[in-house]
């Protein structure tokens, strides 16, 4: 596939990340923020891999490479995520600083 891809997993699992570094960084301080939903909506290029075990994947593109990847069909998906915590099944308050560049 034609320029940058990355597989929907890994995305969701960056943006897990991020939200826990908000979560650890927020202990502690005054103010916080309850987490509540996420939006994410992502250009994705759907593949089909053959086989015995056929299997569809995922894979986020950039915006230069939407309707340019080969063999693959090109989607706008959107997705809502409900962040809870683990051990409480509550949303997750985050605090952070701002990083330049960040909206």
């Amino acid at each position: 596939m034609g320029g940058l891809v990355i597989e929907l997993s890994t995305v969701i699992q960056e943006l897990r990340t991020e939200l826990s570094t908000a979560i650890t960084n927020g202990a502690g301080e005054e103010l916080r923020f309850e987490l509540g939903p996420i939006e994410l909506e992502v250009s994705v290029a759907i593949t089909k891999e053959g086989g015995g075990g056929a299997k569809v994947r995922f894979w986020v593109v950039d915006a230069d490479a939407h309707g340019k990847v080969a063999g693959a069909t090109t989607q706008r998906i959107k997705l809502q995520l409900e962040p809870k915590l683990a051990a409480t099944g509550s949303r997750p308050e985050v605090s952070g600083h701002a990083v330049s560049g960040e909206r």
